[in-house]
């Protein structure tokens, strides 16, 4: 019995020249590993871009609350202004007014 070597003839695994066709499939299969790497390095970079934009969107609704922050600040400060001062008819007043707006509303709900 004798084993056909790299240069005899053709066998199931070789061919004339000495190239295998494992080597051949290896080949084809460092391509597709190719192929993917770059498609997973592409889809690394886009997701790290996409990390840098919300990063950024997040940072932009913190500016947009620290303002909203600021100015809800500024009126209950208007409001405990008005409450240290003698202008606890004027406090009453708007009280009033909210419940009144509340109640309106509310009653304007329930009919609908």
């Amino acid at each position: 019995m004798r084993r056909a070597g790299l240069g005899e003839g053709s066998s199931g695994n070789y061919v004339a020249s000495g190239y295998s066709v494992y080597e051949e499939e290896n080949e084809h299969l460092q391509e597709q590993m190719r192929a993917k790497a770059s498609a997973l390095k592409s889809l690394s970079i886009e997701i790290g871009t996409e990390i840098k934009y919300q990063n950024k969107m997040l940072d932009d609704m913190d500016t947009d609350f620290d303002s909203t922050g600021g100015l809800l600040g500024a009126t209950i400060g208007r409001v405990k202004q008005l409450s240290r001062g003698s202008q606890t008819k004027l406090l009453c007043y708007m009280l009033l007014f909210c419940f009144f707006v509340f109640f309106i509303l509310y009653w304007f709900i329930k009919l609908r």
